[in-house]
């Protein structure tokens, strides 16, 4: 048990490894199928920091240099199967969790391997490229500078809140607290595999900033749920004054949906601030 922490956070840059490379890779077959290894990985985290708690052992979600930058799929694939495969080697298949972990991990590995055995998977990728060029969409200077901003911000923020619920979510023994928690964090998976995807059709693809133990640790819920309330109704107005300043219908109405989901989000947080009371 003594190394669970640190499978943790292997776990951790490998769960990240996976989604964004779902993000970066175009084939929509693929980068769905990829996405759900993704969930799984997450699923991962979860069970690993159950253990964790129940065993009374401290875990952070303190992460390494990641570079994902690749030019090919299939260069992504042979990097995720070696990624994989150097996870695995710290279990111990004894132990039911990471039999099922084992288990999930050689079927993705099937998977990928399978990819490569067929040219037609194989693409160049240009999540990379830092054209800024949004699917070819014809935006002007400053519409592109600010969603460039926008994106940034957001993927990392979408980022930071599902790493935030899910360690309060571990923590507590409040079952409303625990499904909204649950709640949030689907919400903000979403919110960042849009970004994310946005993030790549602009050739600007990134990991995400590590969240600093500040953040969730020994964290006051009912202060930091008082200050997220704030920051939703912040990042609903973002996005309005984005929808209305873009110089594009599609990107608009979709800034908009997002806009309308903070209310239901700031709904939420309000619930939770009334078990407090």
């Amino acid at each position: 048990m003594d190394n669970l922490p640190n499978i943790y956070q292997n776990k951790h840059e490998l769960w990240l490894k996976v989604l964004f490379s779902s993000f970066a890779i175009k084939n929509d077959d693929i980068s769905r199928m990829i996405y759900e290894f993704a969930t799984m990985e997450f699923r991962h985290l979860k069970w690993i920091s159950n253990s964790l708690k129940e065993n009374n052992l401290e875990y952070s979600y303190s992460k390494g240099a990641i570079d994902i930058e690749k030019k090919t799929n299939f260069e992504f694939f042979e990097f995720l199967i070696s990624e994989i495969k150097l996870c695995i080697k710290s279990y111990d298949p004894q132990k039911e969790l990471f039999a099922r972990i084992l288990s999930d991990e050689y079927y993705m590995i099937s998977v990928l391997e399978s990819y490569l055995t067929d040219d037609k998977n194989n693409a160049d990728i240009t999540a990379f490229n830092r054209s800024r060029n949004y699917d070819g969409k014809n935006l002007d200077c400053q519409s592109r500078d600010a969603l460039t901003l926008f994106l940034f911000e957001e993927s990392y923020k979408e980022y930071e809140l599902i790493l935030l619920y899910s360690y309060f979510q571990n923590y507590t023994d409040n079952i409303l607290q625990y499904n909204v928690y649950q709640d949030m964090v689907d919400e903000s998976q979403f919110h960042l595999k849009s970004f994310g995807t946005m993030l790549a059709k602009m050739g600007i693809l990134a990991i995400p900033r590590t969240v600093i133990p500040e953040l969730y640790k020994d964290k006051d819920v009912k202060e930091f749920l008082i200050g997220g309330i704030d920051e939703e109704i912040n990042a609903k107005q973002e996005c309005k004054d984005l929808a209305d300043a873009i110089d594009d219908e599609e990107i608009s109405k979709f800034l908009e949906f997002i806009m309308y989901q903070e209310d239901y989000h700031i709904y939420l947080m309000k619930k939770v601030l009334n078990e407090f009371k």
